[in-house]
């Protein structure tokens, strides 16, 4: 068979061919899969992969952020526009359903957020493995006037990958003065959290937060392999508890349920993080979550801060558009 020719036989219109070659480019520059496996997904010859690897270079395309000609994800960002008021959507694809959506959901936020930094804008975020995997993506440059506010405290375990260093990274992206949130995420008492707040210094950097040009957040699931209970921001008992108030996701470290309405769980009123309503009112809210599991966790999510941007990824999006129509 001609290496021109996919092995399911459908000849390549040039069109056809720029998208064959912009998803090889994205499967091993964003998803890093091998040559030998990009060829089995894509149906083509492994020397047919190189030669077009090349030419992604060649011509300007490898920029981590492709261009991208795929109907699919027109129509998918299209439909998550409409059935969640969104200004923008942005669906990053997927070499197969089953693939890990980490690595493409922060290469898109990564180009995205890149592209919506001003001078002095003041930006809020969250913190998590999707967005601290977005660093490596961000064209760094020097922002005049640019200030980076941290909306949640942090983790008391450290690690070598700390999602909680996803604020400071950032802010070293673009030069930027950076505002963090000295405590754990989670204290043991609604006292406690008022005592740090009012009387050791926290306080001014609620009050810096409180006029926002733009947030970045994600989402996290409540499983045992979500990031609050793999970075013993919450125990293993109070986890397990979170189901029986009707709790799908945290953002933030604020439980909600499938409605996006905050639960009535005591662990939300020890949250060391800027309240909620006040991350609603910045104008720009840029959501970044996919992955199977994480599907209630989005679809609450979306009610719940009322984003005006989503990134996710291909597999997420045409389940959460379908879940909800």
């Amino acid at each position: 068979m001609s290496e021109d020719l996919p092995s399911n036989g459908v000849l390549r219109t040039p069109k056809r061919s720029e998208r064959l070659r912009q998803r090889a480019a994205w499967m091993y520059f964003v998803e890093e899969m091998t040559q030998s496996a990009i060829a089995d997904a894509l149906g083509v010859g492994r020397v047919t992969v190189v030669r077009m690897l090349a030419e992604a270079k060649a011509l300007g395309e490898v920029r981590i952020a492709l261009s991208r000609g795929d109907a699919e994800l027109g129509g998918l960002e299209a439909a998550l526009c409409r059935q969640y008021g969104l200004s923008e959507a942005i669906v990053a694809p997927l070499s197969s359903d089953s693939a890990d959506p980490t690595a493409p959901i922060a290469a898109a936020l990564g180009d995205h957020v890149s592209a919506l930094l001003r001078n002095d804008m003041k930006i809020g975020l969250g913190w998590g493995r999707t967005l601290n995997s977005s660093l490596e993506y961000l064209s760094e440059r020097s922002l005049k006037g640019l200030s980076v506010v941290s909306l949640v405290g942090g983790v008391t375990h450290f690690v070598a990958d700390n999602p909680a260093e996803f604020p400071s990274g950032f802010a070293r992206a673009f030069n930027a003065d950076c505002y963090l949130i000295p405590s754990p995420a989670l204290v043991d008492s609604p006292a406690t959290k008022t005592a740090l707040i009012e009387r050791c210094g926290l306080k001014s950097v609620y009050d810096f937060a409180q006029a926002l040009d733009a947030v970045v957040l994600s989402v996290g699931s409540l499983g045992p392999e979500a990031s609050i209970a793999r970075y013993a921001v919450i125990g293993e008992a109070d986890r397990k508890t979170l189901g029986e108030y009707g709790a799908v996701g945290e953002m933030l470290c604020n439980v909600y349920d499938d409605q996006g309405r905050i639960v009535d769980h005591p662990l939300n009123s020890c949250v060391m993080s800027v309240p909620l309503e006040v991350v609603r009112a910045a104008p720009v809210r840029v959501l970044a979550a996919g992955g199977a599991h994480k599907l209630a966790a989005i679809r609450g999510a979306l009610k719940l801060l009322k984003p005006t941007t989503l990134v996710t990824d291909a597999a997420t999006a045409r389940k959460v558009t379908a879940a909800d129509r």
